[in-house]
């Protein structure tokens, strides 16, 4: 058997092949953590509704997102957060800026929070000092009672819901339809009767044993009285420790959403839909 002989030396004569060269990338950086802002939070006064909220460019991270995200609550609320102050934003909004710790809890920037049931969303937050600011546009303050708060004010917390949470309530969007007047509170034992007057254009969607949310608090109406434009619940004393609506007074205004099931049963009588079917 012949064997082939060949020598190494004979590949040196071969030429190296040529690549082109490769360009070095830059890892990109990043900006500090949203949660890492230091500005102290400094004792409201009675000014503070008017004047522009400080920021320190260099520590001060926020964002402001165009479009709005639907989201789902359930009425039940979580926490009671305060406010720490309001005021004017640097872009000519309005801030809110608001004491919590569970709703905290995970946040992200753009999460949607239900401040007194009405859907707002985190424009910045400090886990260190466990505090979140959202914005207020013009219509929030028009159609809601948020305007009525001030520094030191208490308001009911919840997060959105989960694909994995308990739906212990009802369905509430956080779009406020209306406010209400606290008229009357009443204790029975432990408990606390309220009654609410609001406008014929609401209490059309309320009825008795129905769910309605009053400050973004899941609540079940008793009884309707059509002529006095009222209807009332009670809060038993487990929800009186967990909710503001027992802080407030007789007078003051409360948010209101009805049960979006009764606004699309009346869109679909007024459309023709049940007629079209029985025609059909």
């Amino acid at each position: 058997m012949a064997i082939s002989c060949f020598s190494l030396t004979s590949f040196s004569k071969i030429p190296k092949p040529t690549f082109p060269k490769a360009t070095i990338l830059t890892p990109p950086t990043f900006s500090p953590k949203p949660h890492l802002k230091f500005n102290p939070i400094s004792k409201p006064s009675t000014l503070s509704l008017f004047l522009p909220i400080q920021k320190n460019p260099k520590t001060h991270f926020r964002t402001r997102f165009e479009s709005h995200i639907c989201c789902l609550f359930t009425g039940i609320v979580e926490e009671v957060g305060e406010i720490k102050q309001l005021g004017i934003a640097e872009d000519g909004g309005f801030d809110m800026r608001i004491a919590a710790k569970t709703v905290l809890e995970g946040v992200n920037l753009g999460d949607s929070i239900a401040v007194n049931g009405t859907c707002l969303t985190v424009a910045e937050f400090d886990t260190q000092l466990s505090e979140f600011t959202v914005g207020l546009a013009p219509e929030t303050l028009r159609k809601t009672s948020l305007i009525e708060l001030g520094p030191g004010s208490l308001v009911n917390l919840e997060r959105a819901v989960q694909p994995t949470s308990r739906m212990g309530g009802h369905f509430v969007q956080g779009h406020v339809d209306g406010t209400g007047e606290i008229v009357s509170k009443e204790p029975e034992g432990d408990s606390l009767w309220i009654k609410v007057k609001t406008g014929k254009e609401l209490l059309k969607y309320i009825v008795p044993k129905g769910f309605i949310a009053v400050d973004g608090t899941s609540l079940t109406v008793v009884d309707v009285f059509d002529d006095e434009d009222c209807f009332n619940f009670m809060l038993v004393a487990y929800t009186q420790e967990k909710v503001v609506i027992p802080l407030k007074n007789v007078g003051q205004k409360v948010n209101l959403e009805v049960d979006i099931l009764g606004k699309y049963v009346e869109r679909l009588l007024r459309s023709g839909f049940v007629d079209s079917i029985k025609s059909s």
